[in-house]
């Protein structure tokens, strides 16, 4: 079964074409500068950062301290964890395997 994202359309498919085809971190740096602002790449990375906490079965408290999150943000990343589109429990199991 393909996933069909309520998301998709013809821009969301150019963009993600563009981050498929970065090869390397540097790759990465240097169009997330460019397409990004600080706060935005910021945002995404300790979300994702969270992500991981979460899935390593720290506490709220615990994500709280460490990265600085409100616990509505916490909240919402552990809601995507339980009942989301399983995109973050996939690339935390990629990165785990590396």
């Amino acid at each position: 079964m393909v996933y069909e994202s309520k998301f998709k359309n013809e821009e969301t498919e150019l963009f993600f074409d563009a981050i498929l085809a970065l090869s390397d971190k540097e790759d990465c740096y240097r169009f997330f500068e460019d397409v990004s602002t600080v706060n935005e790449l910021s945002a995404l990375a300790q979300r994702f950062h969270i992500a991981k906490l979460l899935n390593e079965k720290q506490t709220y408290q615990e994500i709280e301290t460490r990265t600085k999150a409100s616990a509505a943000t916490i909240s919402r990343i552990n809601r995507c964890l339980k009942y989301g589109a399983d995109g973050y429990k996939k690339m935390l199991a990629k990165i785990s395997e590396k």
